[in-house]
């Protein structure tokens, strides 16, 4: 390894440590990752040591989860093993550091399946997705997500860094003077190929992601008013990937807040068991706003796809209670939209953004 790229390396270590979760002296933080992530991987746990706390290291084989999950009887799904409830219960803060060999593993386990397991472990996250525990999931280059970006390794890897090794700082300016905009706003209206949604934010407010719960941060999102959703969104641009699926040219009618109608041009069986693995499924959990000036392209990988500056994003199943959402479910399905060919954003009536780029 070259030095830029440890320099580069222990940078992304400190930012997750020391800004995104700021461990604090006496913590024990448990940090995941598979073999692939072993440079951040070693380098995150350094920078705990320096932080005066514990390094709890899990190495994550590939694809041993899902042979379990696929051979497991469905009352072992449906519940979780004392001891790992007993470690996310005693355990001050996550670290994941994905980096995966194959970006379809798990494509195999059915969608019903996946959803015991996932109710199953909401408990353990309660603490995470309150905010009152602190984590953080990113990724390291691998050849896999490489791929899936349709780039080298080397070039998929400054991309990586380019989006992570940004001045936060001025991000959260910048998205402090959007989230102020549609905090005031009753009425959200996207219109786009394919797409005419409203749905109402009365009452709810932003979150201003900036180095924080996800790396590459950069978005300012919403849980919408849980039964307000009405009109036709289609994600002609993306395919929406889920689970080691790429489902492309979905297509959501909304009505009440729910799904109504749902087709796509592949993989259409797997859209449809998604959204009625339970009550929630089909319900707008979440808008959000990409905004990280650094990503200006899709990789297949929502991590990073629902941050381009210009898109939004919307998710089907679970909302945000920390900002007011009130919708469970097991699904929480993030659907990139890109409006910076033909499409704009209103509040109340007032155009807000056009093409991608703002109007106030």
């Amino acid at each position: 390894m070259g030095g830029e790229e440890a320099s580069r390396i222990e940078a992304y270590a400190r930012l997750l440590v020391e800004r995104c979760v700021d461990v604090q002296p006496g913590w024990q933080v448990l940090v995941f990752s598979s073999p692939l992530g072993r440079p951040l991987f070693e380098e995150v746990c350094r920078c705990i040591g320096r932080r005066g706390a514990y390094a709890l290291p899990r190495l994550l084989l590939p694809g041993l989860e899902s042979l379990w999950a696929l051979e497991a009887p469905q009352e072992l799904l449906s519940t979780v093993a004392p001891i790992q409830r007993y470690a996310y219960e005693q355990t001050d803060c996550l670290i994941h550091v994905e980096a995966p060999e194959n970006t379809r593993d798990g494509s195999n386990v059915s969608p019903e399946r996946m959803a015991l397991v996932r109710k199953a472990r909401r408990p353990l996250f309660e603490a995470f997705a309150s905010d009152s525990k602190p984590w953080v999931g990113c990724q390291y280059p691998t050849p896999a997500l490489a791929q899936d970006a349709g780039m080298t390794l080397a070039d998929f890897t400054e991309f990586l860094f380019g989006a992570v090794l940004v001045d936060w700082d001025e991000a959260e300016r910048e998205m402090g003077r959007i989230a102020e905009r549609f905090d005031r706003a009753d009425r959200v209206r996207i219109v786009g190929d394919g797409t005419d949604l409203t749905f109402s934010l009365r009452g709810r407010q932003g979150k201003i992601s900036a180095a924080d719960a996800n790396m590459p941060s950069g978005e300012v999102f919403y849980s919408p008013v849980e039964d307000s959703a009405e009109g036709v969104v289609t994600f002609s641009e993306y395919p929406a990937c889920y689970d080691g699926h790429e489902v492309t040219s979905v297509r959501l009618v909304f009505r009440g807040g729910r799904v109504v109608e749902s087709s796509a041009g592949s993989d259409e069986a797997f859209l449809h068991a998604a959204l009625a693995i339970d009550e929630g499924a089909a319900v707008l959990g979440e808008f959000g706003i990409g905004c990280n000036r650094g990503i200006q392209r899709h990789t297949k990988n929502t991590l990073f796809d629902e941050k381009i500056y210009g898109t939004v994003h919307l998710a089907v199943g679970n909302g945000f209670p920390f900002i007011g959402g009130t919708n469970v479910s097991a699904l929480h399905w993030d659907m990139v939209k890109d409006l910076r060919a033909d499409g704009r954003i209103e509040c109340d009536g007032e155009l807000v953004q056009e093409n991608g780029e703002w109007r106030f």
